[in-house]
């Protein structure tokens, strides 16, 4: 068996983060249902 998951903060940050998802309008869509649904953290 293989590792398929190697941590990267870098490309966390740089795929999934807060300014990423700012980007698109489907991101914000995110952003938007996080903040309804009463998430304590928001993205990456």
């Amino acid at each position: 068996m293989v590792i398929t998951y190697k941590q990267n903060k870098k490309k966390r940050k740089k795929k999934h983060g807060f300014l990423k998802r700012s980007q698109t309008s489907d991101g914000r869509k995110v952003l938007q249902r996080r903040r309804k649904k009463g998430r304590k953290i928001i993205t990456v």
